[in-house]
C-alpha cells in the first residue's frame, strides 16, 4: 500500500508499504468524473497532472490530514497503478480493509454546495440537506463499502465545508440509503443477513458491470481473482438463486436460538462459566493442535447449554462472527428435543452450514452445487442427511477454509439420526486438522462409545469437576436471591436465603433456577416455609411443582393438564394461539392471549414463554412428564389427546382455510414476493396444516374409527378443503411435508373399509405429486394449470372443478385417467440407458450418456445423488441385493462400485477393452458380473473391502445398437403395465445370442 504525502504544498507518492508497518492514514472517498479529468497513477510519477479537475479532491484531502495531524492519506485514482493487473486485483481485494483500517475517511460530494446562498432554505431541512440527499455519491457501487467499512467518516461540500459525520447524520443517511442505524454504528455486518445487505446494493450503479460484484466482496469476506469482461452474472457470487439456496438452508438461526435460550434460562452470568475457561481439559483443547474435540458431559441441570453459550461468547471476538478482520469461523447448534425441527441430525447440519456460509459466503458454492442438482427438496426428505453431509465434507476441505471452530450442545437430545452425526463429527475431527470440535451430551454411553475418545479428544465430566460447578451455583445464586422483589433491601435474609439454597441445591443449576423462580412469588415472611418445603433433588422437586398444579382451585388442574399434556405431545413449540386451540381450552380462554398466558403461568415452572410461543424449561421436564408423571398427565393415555389434537386442528382448519387466504388474487404470484400478512390468518392454524396427519396416525386404534370411513370426518374435511390445505402448505413453505402426510395417510386407510376414501387420497396423491413443484412456486396455480390439466376423471378435478376460473371459457381435452407415469425425474441431458429400483423400491438408479449415474427418491422423485466419475455413457446400473451399494458399467471401458448412501466411489474395476454392456450383482451381493464387447475374457479380484471377485464374461464382435428412448429423463411406471419377467427373458436371449 502506498500513499500519499504533502511538502510545501506539493504532493508525491510514498514507497510501498507491507506487512504491519502500515502508517496511521487518512482516506478519500469520492465520486469518480471523466477519466480525463482524474489524477492517475503515471500522472503524479510524472510531475503531471495539476491541472485536471481531480487534483482539487487530492489537494483538499491533504490539506484535511493535515489539519487532522495525519502524516499520509490515500487517493484511489492516483495511489493504485492500474496497468499493472496484479496490483490492481490485490487493490480490489484489499479495498474493503484498507477503508476500514483508515483513521478518518473524508467523503468529498462534489455536487453539495456549502453555503447557504447555494440553496433554497428549508423549514425543517438544514440549508445544504436537500441536495446532500440527492446526492450520486449515495448511488455509487463502490461508495457503499466506503460508507461502512471506517469508523470515521467525515462529509465535505465542494467548498471544503464540514457537513457532519457518519454519527451525526445517521437518521439522514438511514432514511437515504436504508441502511440499519446499527450498521452504521459499527455493528458486525455478520450480524446483518446476505439478502439485507444484497438489498443496501440493490439499487447502486457501476461503470462496468462486474464492479457491481466486485465492490461488495469486502462486505462478504470473498477474495476472489478479477476477470473484467466476464459481466456481473459472472463476477457475483451471492445471485437471487445463491440467496434462494440460503433460504432454503436456513431452518433457524443458531444466534437467535441462542439468545433465546440464555433469555429462558434467566440470562448467562459471565463468573458462572469462567472456570472452565481456566479448565485445564479446555486449555489443551484450545491450544493443542492435535486435540480437535472436547465433549462436555453431565447429568440433567447441571448446566451444560450455558456453559457452551459462555464459550461461544469467549470465542466469537476471534472469530468472523465478531471481528470481520478475523480469518477463523465458529459455527454452533443447539439441539432440543422438544422441538421436531431442532432435534434432528440433518437439522444440526443445515444450521452449522448456514452460519459457515454466513460468515464466509464464498462457501455457498458447494451448497449451490448439491441445491442445483436436486432443486429446493435437497435439504429435505429422507436423504436430507446424505445430502448436506457431503456439502458440509466439501466445506471443511474448502481450501479457503482456515481454523474453524464448531460447537453442539445437546447431543442427547438429536432423536433422529445421531450414530450418523457421531459418526461425522469423529471422522472430521481425525481428518481436518484446521477444525476443532466441542459437544456436550448426558452422561449416555452410546454416545461415549460412539465418540471413540482417545488421546487427541477429550472428555471433560461435570461429575468430576463438582467443586467449580457448585461455585458457578452459588455466583448464580447469589445474583438471582439479590434480585428477589420482597427481599431485596433485606442483606441479612437474603444471605440466610441464600445459605439453604446452596445446601439443596447441590450443583445443579436447574433445581437452583426453579426453587429461585418459584421464590420470586412468595412474600419474605413465607420464604423460610417455601424453602424448607423443597426437595433436594430435581425428580423430588418435579413432583412438588405437579403437586402444586393439582391442588389450584375449581377447574385449574384439568385446565393444567390439558396443556402440559398438549406441549408434551406437540411436534415443535407451540404458538400461544395454536396452544389454546389444540388443547381443548373453553372458548373463552383459547380465544384470548391474555387468558392463555394466564393458565401456561399456572403450571408450576414447567413451562416458559418468549416470542408468544411455549417451551418446556427444560428437556428433563418433558422427560419427567412421559415418565414419572405420565399417569397423572395422561390419564386415559396418550390416544386420547392426540386425538384430540387431531380433531381440534380439523376443526381449526376447516374454521380457517379459504381460497387464496392471503389475498393474492393473481395466479401466478410467485412464492418468493408473498409478504405474511399483519394479522396472519394461517397464525393459528400453521402447526395444524402440517402436523395433523401425524396426530391422526399416532392414535394407533379406538378413537379414530369414524373418522376414517367413508364420509366420515377426515372425507368430508378433504371434500370441502383440500385444495385449500395445499395452498396453505404452500404459503407456509411445506409442500413437501404435505406430500408425504398424503402418502403416510394412504399407508394408514383400509382399502377395503373405506374405499370412497382411500380413491380420493390416491387420487389426492397422484395430484400433488404430479403438480408439487408448481404448487411450490406459485401457489393459486392450484385452482388453475393444476385443475384444468388435471386428468377428465380425476376425483380432484370433479370434487374442485368450481375453483377454476370463469375467464377460462374452453377446458382442455384430458386424457381420462392419471397415467402409468407416476413420476418424471428431470435431470440428465442426454439419453437414459438404463434404470433399475432399490431393493426395497424407495429408491431408483439411472445411467445416462451424459456420463452420470443418478439416485432418486422414488416416493417423491427428488433427486438424492448424482454419481460422477465416468468418462463416456453409462451403460448399465444396478443395486446391491442390501441396497447399500450401486455398480455401473460404462463405454469408458471400465465398472465402478457407488456408495448408494454417501455418492463415494467405492472402486474402479478395470481390465474390459471394450463397452461395458451389462453389469450384476450376485444373489448374495460379493460378486459382480460384468458383460463387454471385447473378445477377453479376464476375470479380476476386487478389494476384499468391497467384493471378493468380479467375474468377466466376453463376446465376439459389436452388437447392434439397441434401439433407446432420447429422452433425458427416466419415468416410473404403475406396475402391470409392462411384462417386466418377459422383457428380462427377451433381453437374457438376446445377450445370449450376442456372447454366442
Amino acid at each position: 500500500m502506498r500513499f500519499l504525502e504533502g511538502n510545501n504544498g506539493e504532493f508525491s507518492l510514498t514507497q510501498d508499504f507491507v506487512g504491519g508497518k502500515i502508517p496511521e492514514y487518512a482516506i478519500l472517498s469520492h465520486t469518480w468524473g471523466a477519466d480525463t479529468e482524474e489524477v492517475t497513477y503515471r500522472d503524479l510519477m510524472n510531475s503531471t497532472g495539476k491541472n485536471k479537475a481531480g487534483y482539487k479532491k487530492i489537494r483538499f484531502c491533504g490539506e484535511q490530514a493535515r489539519r487532522d495531524r495525519i502524516q499520509y492519506f490515500w487517493v484511489d485514482t492516483c495511489c493504485i497503478d492500474k496497468t499493472d493487473n496484479t496490483e490492481l486485483a490485490e487493490a480490489i481485494n484489499s479495498m474493503f480493509r484498507w477503508y476500514r483500517d483508515a483513521a478518518k475517511c473524508y467523503v468529498y460530494l462534489s455536487d453539495v454546495p456549502g453555503s447557504i446562498s447555494d440553496t433554497d432554505s428549508n423549514s425543517h431541512l438544514l440549508p445544504w440537506e436537500p441536495a446532500f440527499r440527492e446526492s450520486k455519491w449515495f448511488t455509487r457501487g463502490w461508495t457503499l463499502q466506503e460508507l461502512l467499512a471506517p469508523t470515521s467518516v467525515e462529509f465535505f461540500s465542494r467548498h471544503d465545508k464540514r457537513l457532519g459525520d457518519k454519527r451525526t447524520l445517521k437518521r439522514q443517511i438511514h432514511e437515504i440509503t436504508g441502511i440499519p442505524i446499527s450498521a452504521l454504528e459499527k455493528a458486525p455486518l455478520s450480524q446483518f443477513g446476505v439478502d439485507e445487505r444484497l438489498l443496501w446494493a440493490e439499487n447502486r450503479q457501476t461503470t462496468r458491470a462486474e464492479d457491481k460484484a466486485y465492490s461488495l466482496f469486502g462486505m462478504f469476506g470473498i477474495y476472489l481473482p478479477l476477470i473484467y469482461g466476464e459481466g456481473r452474472e459472472h463476477a457475483y457470487l451471492p445471485d437471487p438463486q445463491s440467496r434462494s439456496c440460503i433460504q432454503n438452508l436456513r431452518i433457524t438461526d443458531p444466534c437467535e436460538d441462542k439468545k433465546r435460550i440464555e433469555e429462558m434460562k434467566g440470562g448467562l452470568l459471565e463468573g458462572s462459566y469462567r472456570w472452565i475457561l481456566e479448565h485445564s481439559d479446555f486449555q489443551q483443547w484450545r491450544d493443542d493442535k492435535q486435540s480437535r474435540l472436547l465433549w462436555i458431559k453431565g447429568d440433567p441441570g447441571k448446566g451444560k447449554t450455558m456453559l457452551l453459550c459462555g464459550i461461544v461468547n469467549e470465542i466469537s471476538p476471534l472469530t468472523k462472527l465478531r471481528d470481520e478482520k478475523a480469518t477463523t469461523l465458529l459455527s454452533y447448534f443447539f439441539c432440543q428435543a422438544t422441538d421436531k425441527r431442532l432435534n434432528n441430525a440433518t437439522a444440526v447440519l443445515r444450521g452449522l452450514v448456514f452460519l459457515l456460509v454466513d460468515q464466509q459466503p464464498s462457501l455457498i458454492s458447494h451448497v449451490q452445487e448439491k441445491y442445483n442438482k436436486g432443486s429446493e427438496k435437497a435439504f429435505e426428505g429422507v436423504n436430507a442427511w446424505v445430502a448436506l453431509s457431503i456439502v458440509f465434507g466439501n466445506i471443511l476441505q474448502d481450501l479457503s477454509l482456515t481454523n474453524t471452530y464448531l460447537i453442539v450442545d445437546a447431543l442427547d437430545e438429536c432423536e433422529t439420526d445421531l450414530n450418523q452425526l457421531l459418526n461425522l463429527i469423529v471422522q472430521s475431527a481425525s481428518t481436518s486438522p484446521h477444525v476443532k470440535w466441542i459437544v456436550s451430551s448426558r452422561n449416555k454411553s452410546d454416545i461415549e462409545a460412539r465418540l471413540r475418545l482417545n488421546n487427541a479428544q477429550i472428555r471433560l465430566s461435570l461429575e468430576l469437576n463438582e467443586e467449580h460447578v457448585s461455585r458457578a451455583v452459588e455466583m448464580f445464586i447469589d445474583f438471582k436471591v439479590s434480585q428477589l422483589p420482597f427481599i431485596i433491601d433485606d442483606r441479612a435474609l437474603q444471605e440466610t436465603v441464600r445459605g439453604q439454597i446452596y445446601a439443596k441445591a447441590n450443583g445443579t443449576f436447574l433445581w437452583a433456577a426453579l426453587v429461585l423462580k418459584e421464590l420470586e412469588r412468595v412474600e419474605s415472611w413465607d420464604i423460610f416455609d417455601v424453602l424448607q418445603e423443597m426437595p433436594p433433588e430435581l425428580e423430588p422437586l418435579y413432583n412438588r411443582m405437579l403437586w402444586q398444579v393439582q391442588q389450584l382451585q375449581r377447574k385449574d388442574p384439568e385446565f393444567c393438564r390439558l396443556v402440559l399434556s398438549t406441549i408434551t405431545l406437540a411436534y415443535r413449540p407451540l404458538h400461544l394461539l395454536e396452544l389454546g386451540s389444540l388443547s381443548g381450552l373453553p372458548r373463552q380462554i383459547s380465544t384470548n392471549l391474555d387468558n392463555i398466558i394466564r393458565v401456561v403461568n399456572k403450571c408450576g415452572s414447567f413451562l416458559t414463554i418468549r416470542e408468544n410461543r411455549t417451551y418446556f424449561i427444560h428437556q428433563s421436564a418433558k422427560d419427567f412428564m412421559l415418565e414419572k408423571a405420565f399417569d397423572k398427565v395422561f390419564p386415559s393415555g396418550k390416544a386420547e389427546v392426540h386425538y384430540t389434537m387431531f380433531s381440534r386442528s380439523r376443526e381449526i382448519m376447516s374454521r380457517t382455510l379459504r381460497r387464496d387466504i392471503y389475498g393474492l388474487h393473481a395466479p401466478e404470484f410467485p412464492i418468493n414476493q408473498v409478504e405474511q400478512p399483519d394479522p396472519d390468518p394461517l397464525s393459528a392454524a400453521g402447526y395444524s396444516c402440517v402436523y395433523w396427519v401425524d396426530h391422526l396416525c399416532d392414535i394407533k386404534t379406538g378413537y379414530n374409527e369414524t373418522s376414517l370411513g367413508d364420509n366420515g370426518d377426515i372425507h368430508i374435511f378433504l371434500k370441502e378443503h383440500f385444495l385449500h390445505w395445499i395452498e396453505a402448505l404452500s404459503l407456509l413453505k411445506s409442500v413437501f411435508s404435505g406430500m408425504l402426510a398424503v402418502h403416510k395417510l394412504e399407508s394408514f386407510l383400509r382399502a377395503s373399509e373405506s374405499p370412497n376414501l382411500y380413491a380420493f387420497i390416491h387420487d389426492a396423491k397422484r395430484f400433488v405429486r404430479y403438480y408439487q413443484s408448481l404448487i411450490e412456486k406459485t401457489p393459486l396455480q392450484l385452482y388453475c394449470s393444476a385443475l384444468v390439466f388435471a386428468p377428465d376423471e380425476s376425483i380432484i378435478r370433479a370434487q374442485f372443478e368450481k375453483y377454476i376460473p370463469p375467464w377460462i371459457q374452453r377446458k382442455p381435452k384430458m386424457q381420462a385417467h392419471w397415467n402409468a407415469a407416476l413420476q418424471t425425474l428431470e435431470g440428465h441431458s442426454s439419453t437414459v440407458s438404463e434404470v433399475a429400483f432399490s431393493p426395497d423400491g424407495k429408491q431408483v438408479v439411472s445411467g445416462s450418456d451424459d456420463r452420470t449415474v443418478r439416485l432418486w427418491d422414488a416416493a417423491t422423485g427428488a433427486a438424492l445423488q448424482t454419481l460422477e466419475g465416468h468418462s463416456d455413457w453409462v451403460m448399465s446400473v444396478a443395486f446391491s441385493p442390501d441396497g447399500k451399494q450401486v455398480v455401473s458399467g460404462s463405454c469408458d471401458e471400465t465398472v465402478r462400485l457407488w456408495d448408494a448412501a454417501t455418492g463415494a466411489a467405492l472402486q474402479t474395476l478395470e481390465g474390459h477393452s471394450s463397452y461395458v454392456w451389462s453389469v450384476a450383482f450376485s444373489p448374495d451381493g460379493k460378486q459382480v458380473v460384468s458383460g463387454s464387447c471385447d473378445k477377453t475374457p479376464s476375470p479380476l479380484t476386487a478389494s476384499r473391502s468391497s467384493l471378493d471377485l468380479m467375474i468377466r464374461q466376453s463376446g465376439s464382435g459389436t452388437p447392434p445398437q439397441a434401439p433407446r428412448c432420447r429422452r433425458s429423463r427416466a419415468i416410473l411406471r404403475t406396475s402391470g403395465q409392462q411384462p417386466s419377467h418377459l422383457t428380462a427373458i427377451y433381453y437374457l436371449l438376446y445377450v445370449y445370442l450376442i456372447l454366442r
